[in-house]
């Protein structure tokens, strides 16, 4: 199973699991605990963990193609959730 990584560079990090998994409670399976963070998805999942100054999340996916969907969703649903924060999101294979 192919996974990205991205190390964002945030303070707002505890907020943006919150939001995210608040946000996707309504449609996917969601756990939240403390600065974690874990969504699943069809096509996989996502994990999210928040350090002081930094956002961690990892994305999983069946195939090359469902991994590169949900660092997009991922991704704009992140940069939409950060409001006027500029987040620099960069996937690493």
């Amino acid at each position: 199973m192919p996974i990205s990584r991205a190390e964002i560079a945030t303070e707002s990090g505890d907020k943006l699991i919150t939001r995210l998994c608040k946000h996707w409670a309504h449609k996917l399976e969601v756990e939240q605990q403390g600065s974690e963070g874990r969504v699943t998805f069809e096509a996989g999942s996502c994990l999210m963990r928040a350090e002081p100054g930094r956002l961690h999340v990892a994305v999983e996916a069946l195939d090359e193609e469902g991994l590169d969907q949900l660092e997009g969703v991922v991704a704009s649903h992140l940069e939409r959730m950060a409001g006027k924060e500029s987040l620099q999101i960069v996937w690493e294979n």
